[in-house]
């Protein structure tokens, strides 16, 4: 599977170190791929997930994860929407200061036919790179169509080492979005530390 990131920030760079173990393509998109933040998240991968522009990386990706920061998501997907279509979008990104923390109304307005997902955005990159508490693995809650993209999608969180659980479609985007703000309210205001995830039992 070829992966574009779009970003490579500590989410970023976590999970590609994840998906290139898995075997799979990935490719940074990102602004400037000689700055030293973007280097160093190649070298994490070994060298494997190389980085390139936006519009390249829109090119080469069958999955596209949009890991940048909130207000540069409506800018990129108006910009490279044309290469964006069809393909399968996770949006990982959060805006805990306004009232709507996802960037689905972005991309459903300048992204003709693209395959939604909401994911990656409500735990924090050292639980991706670590998700095991002893002999309890983190779950990662998500929300998307159902069909083949949601078993594709379950696969790419399995091999980040999380289990996936969907609450929904897309109707029940806030749920997901609110666990990510639970997690940023645990962590900062009630001080719990970033190795914090949640568990779904039954």
């Amino acid at each position: 599977m070829k992966i574009a990131i779009l970003g490579a920030g500590n989410i970023g760079r976590t999970l590609a170190q994840k998906w290139v173990a898995a075997g799979h393509a990935v490719m940074f998109g990102v602004r400037d791929a000689q700055s030293d933040k973007v280097q160093a998240a190649v070298a994490a991968t070994g060298g494997q997930a190389p980085a390139g522009t936006v519009a390249e990386a829109a090119a080469f990706g069958e999955v596209v994860l949009l890991s940048v920061p909130y207000a540069a998501v409506a800018p990129l997907v108006a910009e490279h929407g044309a290469a964006l279509a069809g393909k399968l979008i996770v949006d990982a990104t959060n805006n805990f200061a306004g009232p709507v923390l996802n960037n689905l109304a972005a991309i459903r307005e300048y992204v003709p036919g693209a395959r939604v997902y909401r994911a990656f955005n409500a735990l924090g990159w050292e639980v991706f790179a670590q998700p095991a508490f002893g002999d309890t693995v983190a779950d990662l809650f998500y929300c998307g169509p159902a069909g083949a993209d949601g078993v594709l999608l379950e696969t790419l969180i399995r091999e980040v080492g999380t289990r996936p659980v969907r609450v929904g479609d897309l109707d029940q985007i806030h749920l997901v979005d609110n666990l990510g703000a639970l997690w940023v309210n645990l962590v900062f205001r009630q001080g719990m530390g970033r190795r914090l995830a949640f568990k779904a039992l039954s």
